[in-house]
């Protein structure tokens, strides 16, 4: 697996300008996946915020084992967490995670980010140009 992780990128940069010569009509991109990043506001007073925690752990936690949330991390400056939700629409996300208590009580934001098949990898399956 290591060997292709690493073939991958320069197999890709060989491919590239073949594609330009033929090109191919865009896909539009497709979201399979979304990327919630928890940031605590700052000025957040942390007793005011332990008040919530019991319930945002229980919420979230309910959010993974009904198969919303696919993973989630801690970050590594401690600002925040970061899930990986199985939506397909940002507004889907926002809408399930707009119920967390640190949100309700304007303790912490979501920056969203769609996520989707690496769609690069199309010129992969492009015929051999002559």
């Amino acid at each position: 697996m290591k060997r292709l992780t690493l073939f991958l990128p320069l197999l890709i940069a060989t491919l590239l300008p073949a594609q330009a010569q033929t090109p191919q009509p865009p896909t539009a991109p497709v979201t399979t996946q979304v990327m919630a990043i928890l940031t605590v506001k700052p000025g957040t007073a942390r007793d005011q915020m332990m008040k919530v925690m019991q319930d945002e752990v229980r919420d979230t936690v309910r959010l993974h084992l009904d198969g919303k949330i696919q993973q989630w991390y801690a970050r590594s400056d401690g600002k925040g967490v970061v899930f990986i939700l199985n939506c397909t629409q940002v507004s889907e996300a926002k809408a399930l995670l707009d119920k967390l208590p640190l949100i309700k009580n304007n303790f912490a934001e979501f920056e969203y980010m769609g996520l989707g098949p690496l769609t690069p990898l199309r010129i992969l399956l492009a015929p051999p140009t002559p």
